[in-house]
């Protein structure tokens, strides 16, 4: 069988039309990848993440301040908390000492981490409690308002019963309006969006404690 061209037939540009083919394919596969990732990798670019870190602000000195601060305090107030349990008469007051603690833990993890990303000092205890070696007075430092002393704490922690419960409440109204004070500092000043988010969600949180531990104190 002569399997030869007809003469006179035109031969088919088959290596034009293979080039042409090769390069669509080319293109559609660099297209795929630079759509999965601006680095082509399929995972966000450096400095996509880098737009994405610097949406949150650069954080100042007030969120220094406000972290530092904080910290001490909510660990106090954790201590506190923790004598509530077995020590409280009223199981709302138990509830609520419980709350407090869970909801304010997290947050010391969060706030320690935030100042060693910063390369700045984590405090260590509760500020100028016993833990240090000499006692706070009320007032004694502006930036941590709302802090107990000594003689505060040990008179909570001797107490048992309905005394236990009056002197909580009392203290950790005290206590958290101290918070909230600081927050709203934050508020005004701090340029570090976590911080700030964090600083609005303990004057909503705390506000509302503040209410309950009222009530409490006084149901009429």
């Amino acid at each position: 069988m002569n399997t030869t061209p007809h003469r006179g037939m035109p031969r088919r540009p088959l290596s034009r039309r293979t080039a042409l083919a090769a390069g669509a394919a080319l293109s559609a596969v660099l297209l795929t990848a630079c759509g999965a990732g601006d680095d082509g990798s399929g995972r966000p670019s450096a400095d996509s993440g880098a737009s994405a870190t610097a949406g949150n602000g650069t954080h100042n000195a007030a969120d220094v301040a406000f972290a530092q601060g904080m910290i001490p305090h909510h660990r106090q107030a954790v201590t506190m908390s923790e004598n509530a349990a077995g020590k409280a008469a009223s199981p709302e007051v138990e509830d609520l000492a419980a709350e407090i603690g869970k909801a304010q833990a997290p947050e010391i993890e969060t706030m320690s981490g935030w100042l060693e990303s910063w390369g700045e000092k984590v405090p260590e205890g509760m500020g100028g409690t016993a833990e240090n070696g000499h006692g706070a007075h009320r007032g004694h430092d502006p930036a941590m308002p709302g802090m107990m002393d000594d003689r505060q704490l040990k008179e909570l922690n001797g107490a048992s019963g309905k005394d236990f419960d009056t002197l909580f409440l009392t203290m950790m109204i005290e206590h958290h309006e101290g918070a909230v004070k600081m927050a709203e500092t934050e508020l005004k000043q701090g340029g570090y969006r976590p911080a700030r988010d964090l600083a609005a969600e303990i004057v909503k949180a705390q506000t509302g404690e503040i209410k309950r531990m009222k009530q409490l104190l006084d149901p009429a």
